[in-house]
């Protein structure tokens, strides 16, 4: 079982398997179809008062990763939902909008996931 990330903007591929929006809002400028998703998730992403908290500035990332991990937390029948996606599909690719490859809230969601499904 492998967990990929990947922004929405690229390209999709057949190696992507299973394509999950995790994104709250949807992307601007991608339509449904460009998209090609198996899901959208929109619950999963971050409460809109803690996106534009973070305003993904990366000397806030530290932080914005615990607070993102609480509402993980609370949040367990959605979580739940993406684990059960998880563990039935070979390859899972978690999309989302953010320009920065290293500091959104898919990084974070990967790394919770993982630890869930080890």
């Amino acid at each position: 079982m492998t967990i990929a990330l990947k922004r929405v903007y690229e390209a999709a591929e057949d190696s992507d398997g299973y394509r999950v929006l995790v994104d709250r809002l949807w992307p601007r400028g991608i339509s449904k179809v460009k998209a090609k998703l198996d899901l959208w998730l929109k619950e999963i992403g971050p409460t809109t008062e803690l996106r534009k908290w973070f305003g993904h500035d990366p000397a806030k990332f530290e932080e914005f990763a615990e607070k993102y991990r609480m509402e993980l937390d609370a949040n367990a029948e959605t979580v739940g939902k993406l684990v059960a996606v998880c563990r039935e599909q070979s390859r899972v690719t978690l999309l989302y909008g953010a320009k920065d490859p290293e500091h959104n809230q898919a990084v974070v969601l990967k790394e919770y996931l993982e630890e869930r499904l080890s």
